[in-house]
């Protein structure tokens, strides 16, 4: 970068582009001879011509086509970042990088992201899936902008960031309707020793369901473990076991995974939590995922902590 000058670079990319110094020279508005000078000098510096003359015409070396791809890449960056540049300030593209905790479904992380999709500005989002400690790790490090997650920071942890609870629902039960029409007469007891199927991450709501199927006395018979939420689901669909979502979305599980729900369990809740660097960071999408209320169903609170 000593020695090699972008204009000059730039220069070079115009004449590749429209294939003749005269037709560069003129929208650059320069005379052919200054431009002729100034590829001369980056050749001198590049050491290796750029161009060869063929039939009046000029043509990239092999060398020169390995220098324009580069300098193609610069300049219709540069141009993207003008365009960008020269939009007002309302109207930029907004960049939302969202961790989301392995263990929240994904139907309701997609709900709790939409309000800033819905943006009247484009928002350019990123999703990453994880388990909470290291995307709270990469949020303090300013790698996330936030991060949707079903528990709290520690206490440790209060002075860097700030936790807002967005939702909390009670958790409902499923199974294809053949296992539900076993399932659902004698309810909860009918599950005694019924094929269950569980996350095999450490969510909050499955350990307060796991001590309400013991307050029941209802034996659990785990026959799959699985660590994406979204899989148990397939399972389930599949008749392998009943499975656990919360019921806020009952209904899209029952349409997407031909399932039906066989209880609800209002003991249970899961509780969803939108965690921030404690210093705001300005981003309107961020903001907006904040303060507006996902639109799932009535059993869905919200409030400030």
């Amino acid at each position: 970068m000593e020695h090699l000058n972008l204009r000059h670079l730039h220069y070079f990319w115009m004449i590749a582009r429209s294939g003749s110094i005269v037709r560069a020279a003129e929208s650059l508005d320069l005379s052919p001879q200054t431009l002729s000078g100034q590829l001369a000098t980056l050749e001198a510096t590049l050491g290796s011509a750029l161009f060869k003359r063929a039939n009046r015409s000029l043509q990239l070396t092999d060398f020169g086509k390995t220098v324009f791809a580069y300098a193609d890449d610069i300049f219709q960056s540069v141009q993207s970042l003008t365009d960008i540049l020269q939009q007002p300030p309302e109207e930029r593209p907004l960049n939302l990088s969202v961790g989301i905790a392995a263990s929240i479904h994904k139907l309701i992380a997609y709900h709790l992201t939409e309000p800033a999709l819905a943006l009247p500005r484009p928002v350019h989002l990123v999703c990453q899936t994880g388990e909470t400690g290291q995307l709270l790790k990469q949020l303090g490090q300013r790698e996330l902008d936030i991060l949707l997650t079903d528990r709290q920071p520690d206490f440790k942890d209060a002075g860097q960031f700030r936790a807002t609870r967005l939702a909390s629902s009670s958790i409902s039960l499923f199974a294809t309707p053949e296992l539900g029409a076993r399932l659902r007469p004698g309810f909860p007891q009918s599950l005694d020793r019924q094929p269950f199927l569980t996350t095999s991450i450490n969510a909050p709501y499955i350990n307060e369901l796991m001590n309400w199927f013991a307050t029941m006395r209802i034996r659990i018979n785990v026959v799959a473990e699985v660590d994406d939420s979204a899989l148990i689901k397939v399972f389930g669909r599949q008749g392998l076991g009943y499975f656990a979502a919360p019921t806020v979305i009952s209904d899209e599980v029952c349409r997407q995974y031909e399932v039906e729900c066989i209880g609800s369990i209002e003991e249970v809740r899961e509780t969803l939590y939108a965690v921030t660097r404690a210093r705001s960071s300005g981003n309107a999408a961020v903001t907006a995922l904040l303060k507006a209320r996902p639109e799932l169903d009535d059993s869905i609170e919200k409030t400030d902590l």
